[in-house]
């Protein structure tokens, strides 16, 4: 049962050493979520694709002769706070899935430490079943042991009775012989 249960608990905390860097992950990204630090994970390419396209529109606009007009600041703008709004949704999905992925981890150690409690406790419960069939085993042979030596002993007693008389018994001879046998 020691053995056994000793084995439970290198499983149990093996499971809990590969899941600790998924559920470190998932406390790191769920406390920048909580603190808005969501900017810090926009995507590396970000400012390259957001200057190939403000530069597309410069042409776009450069093209129709209006470089600074009215309409080419106001796309300019429209383009920046859509493609920002994009990406920041982005990050935010990324962090929250690392926090999934945490939460996840998480669970999964929870999990493992119900298993180990439930195995841990079979495994006892079956030693001290065993151990206690041994000691019933025991028991129930002694008093087969006491049992069968109080018969030969009565027998033995009874036998003799009936031979110091030298004659047969009557039935109320064995009647009061039984009586004395079994304490009436």
């Amino acid at each position: 049962v020691d053995q056994a249960t000793q084995l439970q608990r290198e499983m149990f905390n093996k499971q809990v050493e590969l899941q600790e860097p998924w559920r470190q992950a998932g406390v790191n990204a769920l406390a920048k979520l909580q603190s808005g630090d969501v900017m810090n994970y926009l995507d590396p390419s970000y400012k390259y694709r957001f200057g190939e396209g403000m530069k597309a529109l410069d042409r776009q606009a450069a093209a129709r002769g209006g470089l600074i007009s009215g309409a080419a600041l106001k796309a300019a703008q429209r383009y920046g706070q859509d493609f920002a709004s994009q990406e920041f949704g982005n990050a935010y999905n990324r962090l929250a899935g690392l926090a999934g992925i945490g939460q996840t981890a998480s669970t999964n150690v929870g999990n493992a430490a119900g298993a180990f409690g439930t195995n841990a406790g079979n495994l006892m419960t079956s030693g001290g079943a065993a151990r206690a069939s041994g000691y019933v085993g025991g028991a129930n042979a002694l008093t087969g042991g006491l049992n069968q030596y109080l018969n030969y002993t009565q027998n033995a007693n009874m036998l003799a009775a009936l031979q110091n008389r030298g004659t047969s018994p009557s039935n109320a001879q064995l009647a009061d012989m039984s009586n004395i046998v079994t304490g009436k």
